[in-house]
């Protein structure tokens, strides 16, 4: 806690009137090294004391350990507030360094790209028609668990941070179910500057080969289908930019599809709203994803990344009112989503185009240590892989938006409600009882609990359908509506199929344990009484044992068939606890 009391003492410490030194420890080593947290808070403030009209530095959060989140607001004409920039009519860009804090280049090269910015030494202008806000680190305690190796499959810097929180929680896997602190922090962050465009700094995984960056924006093949126009205008003109400064950028993330075999090429995708560029797109804004290579150097993964941030603010400053104008009319649109069928998952095709990659020369030998083939790269023979690219994507699970909105039933409105409001998302409580309110219920026909935690969950899968089905509702259930801009995201919050709702997170999962049960000596009874009054159902009974060896072969199985026909089967078993209306309540 030293370190911790030290950052926190630097925050508050009196602002001096000597000349600031807005230079990193990073460049001062040659991109060799990277500087531990407190160089942070000293460069935020310095920042802000060299150029006090234009900086902000500004505490959003403060870390499990005590440390503060810290960000920068940027504006050539003072515009430092959301308020203002809200007045203003400008667009926000957030670029975020340091999710995953080993992958750090983020932080370093937005620091230069402010610098020589504020100075005028590159990309004059860009900030008279925005707001910045950077983000240097988002996973701030990651930052500071500081070693050699925390990521042995990358070139430098010498010491990094580590991929995952205090906590263990990998932020990038949690916009949507917003469990760690420091993604509450964000998203309140987030929900006060309403950015048009997230920019996600990160440094790839993955095999040897010549190209250097990846450059991902969403909506290109998701969310709003006229939106992105401006995705995919903010994409190509990225990678143009970097292409024209030396890098050779790819728009899909350079992962094999059979993972150590070049040979079987590339996949692209989208990905689910756990990460960055799968949210944005649901509340209809843009998120870029930049990876740069790992096995490139520090200082040159340093470079790109500064080049793609200042083509990023290029692109806001030419664009952005345009922009704007495309995402408040994709909220428009949003609203009268009702009725229509909304994508939650996308697929990619099996269409595949055979295209020319930059890699190496490499061998394929089974392995004595592993026991399996591994590939082995020659980085002084470069060569062109001609490999396959599977790039169509298409929505997969579509349904259709409820007619009015979603009802949260009293007994789970705190927690829900605490979700809702960390997403900016707008519901109200019911303030009186309805009986027989006209909704429809989902209960699953099959519930499968995943085998093994995931980031604290353990998931949930359901099939089943929607059904009419009255309810009655209890003073102090939910309402949201379904007529609200962030509609896409209410969907994927409350979609029971969604990859990443409330229930597949297991947010839900009490609703899907059975709880009460009858004695087998006592559903004997049962059995035998049913079938005495119900010949219908003794026949149905007898063909299914003949039928189904499965059944037949399952005491609990057979019981149960009769338990389920019995006043004490608890008719709340397995249904989902949120319900859909086509009236607003």
């Amino acid at each position: 806690m030293i370190r911790t009391a030290f950052l926190l003492a630097l925050l508050a410490a009196p602002v001096t009137h000597a000349a600031p030194d807005l230079v990193t420890v990073s460049e001062r080593s040659g991109f060799q090294a990277t500087g531990r947290y407190d160089e942070v808070v000293t460069l935020c403030r310095a920042f802000q004391q060299a150029y006090p009209k234009q900086v902000s530095c500004f505490q959003f959060g403060t870390t499990p350990e005590g440390r503060p989140m810290l960000a920068l607001a940027v504006n050539a004409r003072g515009t430092l507030t959301p308020d203002a920039a809200r007045k203003a009519g400008l667009p926000v860009t957030l670029v975020q360094g340091g999710i995953h804090a080993g992958e750090i280049d983020g932080k370093d090269a937005g620091f230069l790209a402010l610098r020589e910015i504020l100075e005028g030494k590159v990309a004059p202008g860009v900030l008279d028609k925005q707001v910045l806000l950077f983000v240097p680190v988002f996973n701030v305690d990651g930052h500071e668990r500081f070693a050699r190796w925390n990521r042995p499959n990358q070139r430098g810097p010498v010491e990094m941070g580590w991929r995952t929180t205090a906590q263990n929680f990998n932020l990038n896997r949690d916009y949507v179910k917003a469990d760690a602190p420091e993604m509450q922090a964000m998203l309140a962050l987030v929900n006060a500057w309403d950015p048009l465009t997230y920019v996600d700094l990160h440094v790839t995984d993955g095999a040897k080969f010549q190209h250097d960056v990846s450059i991902q924006v969403e909506p290109v093949y998701s969310g709003d289908r006229e939106f992105r126009e401006a995705g995919l205008a903010l994409r190509a003109n990225v990678i143009a930019d970097v292409g024209k400064q030396g890098s050779i950028p790819q728009a899909y993330y350079m992962s094999f599809k059979e993972t150590d075999d070049p040979a079987s090429g590339f996949v692209d995708g989208v990905s689910d709203p756990r990460f960055s560029t799968g949210y944005f797109q649901l509340r209809n804004r843009m998120a870029m994803l930049v990876e740069t290579h790992s096995w490139k150097d520090y200082p040159t993964r340093v470079r790109i990344t500064h080049n793609a941030v200042v083509s990023v603010l290029r692109q806001v400053a030419a664009h952005g009112a345009a922009w704007m104008q495309a995402a408040r009319d994709a909220d428009a649109r949003a609203r009268h989503i009702a009725g229509q069928p909304v994508a939650l998952t996308y697929r990619t095709t099996d269409r595949t185009t055979m295209v020319d990659f930059q890699g190496y020369a490499y061998t394929r030998t089974m392995s004595d240590v592993s026991g399996q083939l591994m590939t082995r790269y020659d980085e002084t023979t470069p060569q062109v892989w001609h490999v396959p690219l599977r790039d169509e994507v298409v929505a997969d699970l579509l349904v259709p938006a409820p007619g009015a909105g979603y009802v949260v039933p009293a007994a789970w409105a705190q927690m829900v409600a605490a979700k809702l409001a960390q997403h900016g998302i707008v519901f109200r409580r019911l303030d009186k009882s309805i009986d027989a309110a006209p909704v429809q219920t989902f209960r699953a026909e099959q519930a499968t609990f995943a085998a093994s935690s995931f980031e604290s969950h353990q998931r949930l899968t359901v099939a089943g359908t929607w059904k009419a089905e009255p309810r009655n509702l209890v003073k102090g259930a939910l309402f949201v509506p379904i007529a609200q801009p962030k509609a896409r995201l209410v969907m994927a919050l409350f979609e029971p199929q969604a990859p990443d709702s409330l229930l597949a997170w297991g947010e839900f999962n009490n609703a899907f344990e059975s709880k009460e049960y009858m004695e087998d000596y006592v559903a004997e009874d049962v059995a035998r009484a049913q079938m005495a009054r119900d010949p219908a159902l003794a026949a149905a009974f007898r063909n299914r044992l003949e039928h189904d060896p499965a059944f037949a072969g399952s005491p609990h199985a057979r019981l149960e068939f009769f338990a389920r026909r019995h006043p004490s089967w608890d008719e709340r078993l397995n249904l989902y606890p949120v319900l859909r209306t086509d009236v607003a309540l």
